[in-house]
């Protein structure tokens, strides 16, 4: 593009983020940086100068959305600079740079290099462009954290990142690949970007990472990292998805101990069955996960306990399914998420299949075992949620709306990560004035999609 055109005015940037919530912390922190240098910020529906596009690599599905997403993007903003980065362009820079329409590729720590994005904006880079650095030598861990583009959006909930990567080397995971090396951001630095997100006017900070147990940036890890945020002036601390083997008794303590720290865990658990644990190369036992989450539910109060399964895991037996069932079953959480199992090209499973095909079982059996644990489910958060009708618990508003009727709805998550839709029947004020704020609800029943109702009591 012509230099002289940005003597007239700013390029603009959009950006579309797939996966987890680091991916998300991470695009705002890109966005953050390039606004500072001059860019203007601007939304896929407008089109922008460039389109970042954030991937997705956990399974062969999220890479397909991916594919599917980029090709879209590029037929309907033809005219725009497309740009992939994140984990599917660490791990297959040549494919998603062989797609037409794709400027670059990036990799997981050449995406934060905001140069880069400028040079290709001004066509100083031949199209397409493939930089992907070795991501197991990087040290450097770049920090990441949510920002709302919409100055007039009211801000709830931030996404901090405090770690990258992830030393554990699970037979069927990617991430060290795409990721590199556990790493953390000091305890300090996160201290400060904590305080100006609670300045900005963000009510709860989300903590987040690759594996947020393994935080190294301070001498007593997580849980001297917590310590230290409760002085934030900020409602509420939520910790994310944490490895079983780190849900220790000091960290359950502390959390219990906590007035800002939300009494919620989110511990993948993958399997029931110990001889599949074993083959997936994970840390711990069933006896020993299912101790840690006893603990927790007796040390705090309701506390809301998640997990992730995987569902036809290769060489699961008929046997090992149903010892998963029935252990999943007998634990006190309060939702699961199920997923197949996807093989990952690059993995220890991966070279194991290669010998062993006949391992992997057949599209039907994985089809019912995934319904059976769906449905399970659904069962535990039906129990778990249905203990709060009749309660009266505190939402952090993040949508609202006043219907034809009149009717005033607003919608948000308790400390408990309870989803609450509520209607406020005496509000005459404007909707917006409600987002961003914490009310207090009475929960009142639930419906046949295990969706919390409510009123809010004010």
């Amino acid at each position: 593009m012509d230099d002289a055109l940005y003597a007239k005015r700013s390029p603009s940037v959009a950006a579309v983020t797939m996966g987890c919530k680091l991916n998300y912390s991470e695009t705002s922190a890109i966005l953050d940086r390039l606004s500072a240098e001059g860019w203007k910020l601007s939304s896929l529906d407008a089109g922008a100068d460039m389109i970042i596009i954030h991937t997705c690599s956990v399974t062969s599905q999220a890479e397909q959305k991916c594919r599917q997403k980029i090709r879209r993007i590029i037929r309907r903003h033809p005219e725009s600079v497309v740009v992939v980065i994140g984990c599917y362009a660490q791990l297959q820079p040549a494919l998603l740079a062989g797609i037409k329409g794709v400027a670059a590729v990036l990799g997981s720590s050449d995406k934060f290099v905001t140069a880069t994005y400028r040079e290709l904006l001004d066509q100083k880079q031949t199209f397409p462009l493939a930089r992907v650095s070795d991501i197991g030598s990087t040290e450097t861990v770049f920090p990441g954290y949510s920002l709302s583009v919409d100055e007039g959006e009211a801000r709830t909930r931030a996404f901090l990142k405090i770690q990258d990567g992830c030393d554990y080397a699970c037979a069927y995971c990617t991430i060290p690949h795409a990721r590199g090396r556990s790493r953390s951001l000091p305890s300090e630095e996160l201290v400060a970007r904590a305080r100006s997100l609670a300045f900005s006017g963000y009510r709860e900070i989300v903590l987040t990472g690759v594996n947020i147990g393994d935080y190294r940036g301070h001498a007593s890890g997580l849980v001297g990292l917590l310590r230290m945020l409760e002085d934030v002036s900020v409602d509420r601390i939520r910790i994310s998805s944490l490895e079983p083997d780190i849900l220790d008794d000091e960290l359950i303590e502390t959390v219990a101990a906590s007035k800002k720290i939300t009494p919620h865990f989110h511990v993948p658990l993958q399997s029931g069955s110990d001889s599949i644990l074993k083959a997936m190369r994970r840390r711990y036992t069933t006896e020993s996960y299912r101790e840690k989450l006893v603990r927790a539910v007796g040390a705090i109060s309701d506390c809301a306990i998640g997990a992730d399964v995987i569902a036809g895991y290769p060489g699961e037996s008929e046997e090992d399914f149903m010892q998963m069932y029935r252990f999943i079953e007998g634990l006190p959480i309060a939702y699961l998420h199920v997923f197949t199992c996807s093989v990952r090209p690059g993995t220890v499973l991966a070279a194991q299949l290669a010998a062993d095909e006949r391992r992997l079982p057949s599209p039907v059996e994985l089809d019912r075992r995934s319904r059976l644990l769906i449905e399970l489910g659904k069962r535990k958060t039906e129990e778990y949620s249905g203990k709060f009708i009749g309660r009266e618990c505190e939402i952090l508003v993040e949508a609202s709306l006043r219907e034809k009727s009149g009717r005033l709805v607003c919608s948000g998550y308790t400390a408990h990560y309870l989803h609450v839709t509520a209607e406020a029947g005496c509000f005459e004020g404007n909707t917006a004035d409600l987002k961003g704020r914490l009310l207090p609800v009475r929960i009142a029943h639930m419906d046949d999609d295990l969706n919390l109702h409510g009123r809010l009591l004010f």
